[in-house]
């Protein structure tokens, strides 16, 4: 099967339209989900209790951690189905994309049995104690022990519809669970509705997720025959280059996010060693920080089968110049909302909590990680481009430079210098070093693809 429409443009269509037709949707669904995850912080900070909106911030690493499975299935999968695209191997597309959804059912599947087995312990690691403890354990049920399955699929299957150019789609079953999951927050959050507090929040995830699911189960139905996400039993199975294809990718992207997962439980025990209203408010200061943040990412997923597409039929100057104009609007973007932000920081935490404490801290928080947006814009395509391209290797070392060489080191010698404020600007000290290497790693990578190009085109 070969659809002349999605061809069209991958090949044809005029850059600025091709990365708008793809990211557009994407960086919308990507900002609804931003939302979806405000609408938790906002609605139990309505209850103006810090042991619940703490128990919703220490709760983030474990749901983070999802991304992993989600990037290793599906970035892994999506970005060899938009390779497969570029060569005309469309038995390795459906193979692949059958691949990834079986294996990360079965990781959501693992993740549900490990949580609710090790669940005490795992609760101390995340920095819950004897106050928080309770409403962290009772978000967690519904998100991870009830949720894991619906949270990792809709996002795998989401990327796999966007890697054949359906990113409209994709967006709207994201966006879909994500409006449900805004709707349903108040009512099983608020005393006027089932008063659940931080486990009404987690509630309401689980079933926006489920909802999500069901989307791209009746849209794979309605295009059967039409698509080339393939679910079908009989297209799974393990062969060796399509599994080493999605795993050189995916994997790397996977250690990626377990390092964010790292990361954030090292800062959340650092800030919780000041007590629950700094956790509150570092809670308050990431999450508005996403928002930016999941701008960058939406976009770096949009542009990912335009890039490995171009990438795998060997138009260069294609791939080049999608990146290019891709950055152009990133980085003009990201600058102008980290001013925003900056100067009014005060005012965007005082929106989420009216305790003034909180405020002050939220406000110095927010300051200190805004600054580090514009760079951070640089470090995602970068690892996107290097995703899309089947470079794996290239995204590991990014991974291991960002937390493990950068971040933390930054974060634990910055609270020492300047004790609980330095911890907000650890992301600024690893992203501004990692954007310089992402432009000199990107400038040589492309050298090396248009000599290897022009060789070709000499013999």
């Amino acid at each position: 099967m070969e659809d002349t429409k999605k061809i069209q443009l991958f090949e044809k269509t005029a850059i600025p339209k091709a990365v708008m037709t793809l990211a557009v949707p994407t960086i919308l669904s990507s900002l609804v989900m931003v939302i979806y995850n405000l609408a938790d912080t906002y609605f139990v900070g309505m209850l103006n209790d810090s042991i619940q909106n703490s128990a919703v911030t220490l709760s983030a690493p474990v749901l983070l951690a999802f991304n992993a499975v989600n990037n290793l299935f599906g970035v892994g999968s999506s970005s060899m189905m938009s390779r497969g695209l570029g060569k005309k191997d469309y038995e390795t597309v459906y193979r692949s994309s059958a691949f990834g959804f079986y294996l990360s059912l079965l990781c959501g599947i693992l993740f549900s049995v490990f949580f609710t087995a090790f669940r005490i312990p795992l609760l101390t690691i995340l920095g819950a104690d004897h106050g928080t403890a309770a409403s962290t354990g009772e978000y967690l049920k519904w998100t991870v022990s009830f949720g894991a399955v619906p949270a990792i699929i809709n996002v795998v299957m989401a990327h796999m519809v966007r890697a054949e150019g359906s990113a409209l789609h994709a967006s709207i079953g994201t966006m879909s669970g994500c409006l449900l999951n805004i709707i349903l927050d108040p009512v099983f959050i608020l005393p006027w509705g089932m008063g659940m507090g931080a486990a009404g929040a987690g509630l309401a995830t689980f079933l926006s997720n489920c909802a999500a699911c069901a989307y791209f189960f009746i849209l794979l139905f309605i295009k059967r025959g039409k698509t080339y996400v393939c679910i079908r039993p009989s297209m799974f199975g393990f062969r060796r280059v399509i599994a080493f294809g999605i795993f050189a990718v995916g994997v790397p992207a996977s250690i990626q996010n377990l390092l964010n997962v790292t990361g954030m439980t090292v800062l959340n025990n650092f800030t919780a060693s000041y007590g629950a209203d700094t956790v509150a408010a570092m809670g308050i200061a990431q999450k508005i920080n996403m928002v930016p943040l999941y701008i960058a990412m939406g976009l770096g997923q949009g542009i990912m089968p335009l890039i490995s597409y171009n990438y795998a039929s060997g138009n260069i100057e294609r791939m080049k110049q999608t990146l290019l104009f891709s950055l152009k609007i990133a980085l003009s973007s990201m600058a102008v909302i980290s001013a925003l932000y900056y100067f009014g920081a005060s005012a965007l935490t005082a929106a989420f909590m009216e305790n003034p404490v909180i405020v002050g801290y939220g406000t110095k928080f927010l300051q200190g990680l805004c600054l580090g947006i514009p760079f951070l814009c640089m470090d995602f395509l970068a690892v996107g481009v290097f995703q899309a391209c089947g470079l794996g290797k290239n995204a590991f070392i990014f991974a291991l430079l960002r937390k493990i060489v950068l971040e933390i080191p930054a974060l634990i010698l910055l609270n020492k210098l300047f004790p609980l404020y330095g911890l907000a600007y650890a992301q600024l000290t690893a992203e501004l070093i990692l954007a310089i290497a992402a432009v000199i790693v990107l400038v040589r990578l492309f050298r090396k693809l248009e000599k290897s190009r022009d060789a070709t085109a000499t013999t």
